[in-house]
Order: C-alpha cells, then sequence, then structure tokens
C-alpha cells in the first residue's frame, strides 16, 4: 500500500520513489508528543510527524487503536497526496493534525478492508509476512 510507492511531483514531474524507513516517538528525540514516520524519498529523508493526541482520539471515536502498521500507512498515504497535490515542496518535516491522521486511518482501514490486511513492516520479503519470516509471533496470534 503505502509503505513503498511511486509518486510523480506535481510540480516538476519528478518520479519519486518514497520507501517507510522507521517509526519513532518524538518524545525522547524532539520532545514533541508526537510519532514521527520516516520515509526514504529518492535521496532524501523525509519525516511525518503524527500526534500522539491521534491515538487517543482513534480509541475514543472508533473504539479501534492505531497500530504501527497502520500509522505507517496513514503517514505514507498523506505523503503521497502531498506530493501529487502540490504541497510537498521539499521540506524534510511535515506534521499532520489529529483530523488529518484519523481521516487518513479511516481510507487506508477503508482501503484494505481491516487492519490485519496491511503489510507488515519491515518488508524484508514481499511475499512472506516479517512475522513469519523472522519467526515472531504475539502470544494468540496464528503462526
Amino acid at each position: 500500500m503505502y509503505e513503498d510507492f511511486k509518486v510523480t511531483d506535481r510540480w516538476t514531474g519528478e518520479d519519486l520513489h518514497c520507501v517507510w524507513k522507521g517509526t519513532m516517538v518524538a518524545i525522547a528525540t524532539r520532545h514533541a508528543d508526537a510519532t514521527d514516520i520516516r520515509f526514504a524519498v529518492n535521496d532524501r529523508h523525509v519525516w511525518i510527524s503524527m500526534p500522539n493526541l491521534a491515538w487517543v482520539e482513534q480509541k475514543r471515536r472508533t473504539g479501534f487503536v492505531i497500530t504501527d502498521y497502520l500509522a505507517a500507512q496513514v503517514a505514507g498515504r498523506y505523503l503521497q497526496h502531498a506530493v501529487k497535490s502540490g504541497y510537498d515542496n521539499g521540506r524534510e518535516m511535515y506534521t499532520m493534525t489529529v483530523d488529518e491522521v484519523l481521516e487518513h486511518a479511516g481510507a487506508v482501514v477503508k482501503e484494505a478492508g481491516r487492519t490485519d490486511n496491511l503489510p507488515s513492516l519491515p518488508v524484508i520479503n514481499p511475499d512472506i509476512r516479517a512475522e513469519d519470516e523472522l519467526g515472531i509471533h504475539l502470544p494468540g496470534e496464528p503462526a
């Protein structure tokens, strides 16, 4: 879905390859109440900052949580939208609002059908879930 995608920059016509690289809680790194999702966009790093309050609000509104996998997809969808709409201007960091996180989360879940259909990260082998490749499963998960 949005962990590894290609998009054309609206203004320059440049083809951009966007790849999820990691997720970091920004409380420790930037003293921000946010979670930062890092993408490699061709030769540059781009961070999508998502307010942690969005996790609380998602749970309050829907009863469901934003998983790490969903957060990465939400950030990727937001990045793709920014590039397509011309909002991407080469900045290193983009900050989402709570409403933007919830809007994109709803769209990603609707597109995927449900959250367990989201790609697991990191993508080690596109044909095998990361949990299966690494042999790591949480209690209660199917092996």
